[in-house]
């Protein structure tokens, strides 16, 4: 499987982006992981059936998903600095559910788009 991501880019605070992940083919639970300068990768959002986020998205980021594309969406609004980072798409046919914020859960992996917030 093969993951596509775009959508990334500069914007300052308050403003929206939104992130799109294809993949190459139908899967089971595809995701966001972003990882910002001297952190680690950390969980942000997935969809499996229903919506997945971490807390510090919640009201403000928006996971969606077209089947028919096999292509997943993050519409990300009301941006901070803090939201500043490589955003990575990830995804997986064997996920356990009690796994999903977890890097190793996931299977396949594109390439990273950098999302960078100015304050």
């Amino acid at each position: 499987v093969q993951l596509q991501a775009s959508g990334g880019g500069l914007v300052q605070a308050g403003g929206s982006l939104r992130l799109s992940c294809a993949a190459s083919e139908r899967i089971t639970t595809m995701g966001w992981f972003r990882q910002a300068p001297g952190k680690e990768r950390e969980f942000v959002s997935a969809f499996r059936w229903r919506e997945y986020y971490a807390d510090p998205v919640k009201g403000r980021f928006t996971i969606s998903r077209d089947n028919a594309k096999n292509t997943v969406y993050l519409q990300m609004n009301s941006l901070t600095p803090e939201d500043t980072a490589v955003y990575y798409c990830a995804a997986s046919n064997t996920l356990i559910l009690s796994t999903m914020t977890k890097e190793t859960a996931y299977a396949y992996w594109g390439q990273g788009t950098q999302v960078t917030v100015s304050s």
